[in-house]
């Protein structure tokens, strides 16, 4: 059972270099037609140095390096009771490939519902790239039943 004196506690950072190949395997899995997305050329001709990556890829990329069991026995979750609850982005820079991401985790906020039959565990991970320039802030919550 998660607890409020997580809130604050690091969940580990973790760094990941943006693949052509898997921003194009991304974009057609999700349906995107958009040239940006597959064509280099057309991704310059928009503007960007590379292709850009798409909204979500971020919370694909967040995952990698981490390990979700070790992550689920700090909350006190088990992972046969959990459920993805929430996400969401606020971006402040486009990341392109080529680009090396890093991604740094802390529990935001813990809290339950319906007297303690919902246990939440709120994660905000903030995304710099290789310069250190902020790209995006993602906050993520797992719910417990």
């Amino acid at each position: 059972m998660a607890d409020k004196s997580l809130i604050g506690r690091s969940m580990g950072v973790t760094q990941v270099e943006v693949e052509k190949g898997r921003l194009r395997f991304f974009a057609k899995a999700i349906g995107e037609i958009d040239p940006i997305y597959t064509d280099e050329v057309a991704a310059k001709a928009a503007g960007y140095p590379s292709l850009p990556v798409p909204a979500t890829f971020l919370f694909c990329l967040q995952g990698e390096g981490r390990d979700l069991v070790e992550q689920l026995n700090v909350y006190g979750f088990d992972l046969g009771r959990i459920l993805h609850a929430e996400q969401s982005f606020v971006y402040h820079k486009p990341a392109v490939a080529g680009d090396v991401l890093t991604f740094d985790s802390r529990v935001a906020d813990v809290y339950e519902k319906k007297g303690g039959a919902l246990q939440f565990v709120v994660n905000e991970t903030r995304v710099t790239n290789q310069h250190g320039e902020h790209v995006a802030d993602i906050r993520g919550t797992l719910v417990q039943r």
